[in-house]
């Protein structure tokens, strides 16, 4: 059975549609002092449960925890967790004193509910050994080439920093042909600016496809936008498995003169081209 979180609707239903399992009804509510609680009227008797929760904020969290808890209440004789988007995964240290380690806060948790988790490229892939279950990171960068349109011209994939370029390598893989390079991206800590600094790579006259794990206030990807503008390139594509897209995003994105933004459904969003149910179905 595959039980989707409020948040995951359209990811658990694709999964379902995937694995051929049924997908549970449940039910959600909010009690006037603000706690959550969930519902799953069908029993799962000795059958393995699925839970899938993108943890996209706190109150996601917490009815994360419900969904196993009503799994193993409902009887299921074996507990998986999908996280297709891990909330708290950039805060896998603790950056300043007094500070937490919030991943790994949230993986402990997460983890006294469940027999195995699966994540989608979580941002530091090194929480997943904050979790106390087998833990496993999928990568979903290849079904980023599907939107693309064909016959590039010239591509070249353009992860805005060295971290990320094997999100851009894997995306040209799937897209099938294309140069890889990235920018040099600095950030300052204690006041949150960051400096971009541009790839030597000649982008002028060609289409460019900006590839990134998650775009969430999308600042540093316009500025990686507005310098390829400037450097002639000839289209600019905004490519991301996580298209969290916060506040004006998708504004600063089209005012810097992006021609397109495609993200996967492991967050909900109108840019959610593309579905990474197919990966996580694999792994399962």
């Amino acid at each position: 059975m595959i039980i989707p979180g409020a948040d995951t609707q359209a990811f658990a239903a694709a999964l379902a549609a995937e694995t051929d399992e049924r997908l549970a009804r449940v039910e959600y509510e909010r009690f006037p002092d603000g706690e959550h609680v969930v519902r799953l009227p069908e029993a799962v008797a000795g059958e393995r449960a699925v839970v899938v929760a993108s943890t996209v904020d706190s109150d996601a969290h917490v009815q994360a925890l419900q969904l196993q808890d009503a799994a193993r209440e409902a009887g299921a004789g074996e507990v998986v967790t999908v996280l297709p988007y891990m909330g708290y995964a950039r805060q896998d240290e603790a950056f300043r004193a007094g500070e937490p380690v919030s991943s790994r806060a949230m993986a402990r948790a997460i983890s006294t509910g469940t027999d195995r988790v699966i994540t989608v490229n979580p941002h530091e892939p090194a929480v997943c050994e904050f979790f106390d279950v087998p833990t496993t990171d999928v990568d979903a960068a290849g079904v980023l080439a599907d939107p693309l349109p064909e016959n590039l011209a010239d591509p070249l994939f353009l992860s805005p920093d060295e971290g990320a370029i094997d999100l851009a390598v894997t995306t040209r893989d799937g897209y099938g042909e294309g140069e890889t390079d990235y920018f040099e991206k600095d950030r300052d800590y204690d006041s949150g600016d960051v400096q971009i600094t541009p790839s030597d790579a000649p982008v002028e006259g060609r289409d460019v496809v900006l590839v990134d794990d998650i775009i969430a206030t999308g600042s540093t990807m316009s500025e990686s936008v507005e310098v390829l503008t400037e450097r002639d390139a000839r289209r600019v594509f905004v490519t991301c498995v996580h298209p969290m897209l916060a506040g004006n995003a998708l504004t600063k994105l089209s005012v810097a003169g992006v021609e397109a933004v495609y993200g996967t459904d492991t967050l909900e969003r109108a840019v959610s081209e593309v579905s990474a149910a197919p990966v996580v179905a694999a792994e399962l």
